[in-house]
């Protein structure tokens, strides 16, 4: 029985739960279902399943069914920023590229989790209510308010809040992403043009807007 179980979670070890590792394989099978079915097809019964555990077992690290899609949803921004500082690192030195490629892979780790980047920015959970969802959240945020201020000390964007103007950006990166998520984009468009293409022109259009300029004569 316990074989059977363990055998229709995929990449779940056999055993996680006696090896303390239940929260972490009960939040890897619901983030696999909600990716597979979104917020809805997301559930404590349904991620035990998966896990290969007992219906009562969730409980122990889950009141409901919120504070596991809030485990779900932190894991994602830990991931975005995981992906943004991957992006970052071939740019060290040149601040500007280092924060069009950041904003760049919010874009593309949106197109290739929608279900997930949908939970992380809908309302279905929210930081106010689950702390440390909300501590990861403002942490991915904080990585494009620190490359604000890496741009502004290289003198290569105008002086000002980096917190307003990181801000600003990832209005600007958000929106791109839940288009790409929600399927707004012309099709025509993204022919012509890849969302990846897209992201870097919206980028870099709003970073010449924010350039530092010289000053009056």
């Amino acid at each position: 029985m316990r074989r059977r179980a363990a055998a229709g979670a995929p990449g779940l070890r056999r055993g996680a739960y006696h090896h303390g590792n239940l929260r972490a394989a009960l939040v890897a099978a619901a983030t696999a279902r909600l990716e597979a079915e979104g917020p809805l097809g997301v559930t404590l019964r349904g991620a035990a399943r998966q896990a290969g555990v007992s219906q009562a077992a969730p409980y122990r690290h889950f009141p409901d069914k919120s504070a596991l899609l809030a485990a779900v949803a932190e894991k994602g921004f830990r991931a975005l920023g995981r992906a943004i500082v991957r992006a970052a690192r071939p740019h060290r030195g040149d601040p500007i590229n280092a924060l069009q490629a950041m904003a760049v892979a919010v874009v593309r780790f949106a197109a290739a989790h929608p279900s997930h980047y949908r939970l992380m920015s809908g309302p279905a959970v929210r930081g106010r209510d689950h702390p440390p969802l909300g501590k990861a959240a403002v942490a991915a945020w904080q990585l494009l308010a620190g490359a604000i201020r890496d741009c502004q000390r290289a003198g290569r964007i105008r002086a000002g809040d980096p917190a307003e103007l990181a801000f600003a950006l990832w209005c600007l990166v958000h929106g791109l992403a839940v288009l790409a998520v929600d399927e707004q984009i012309p099709a025509d468009v993204l022919h012509a043009v890849p969302l990846e293409r897209l992201a870097e022109y919206a980028t870099r259009c709003m970073l010449e807007g924010l350039a530092r300029r010289g000053r009056r004569r």
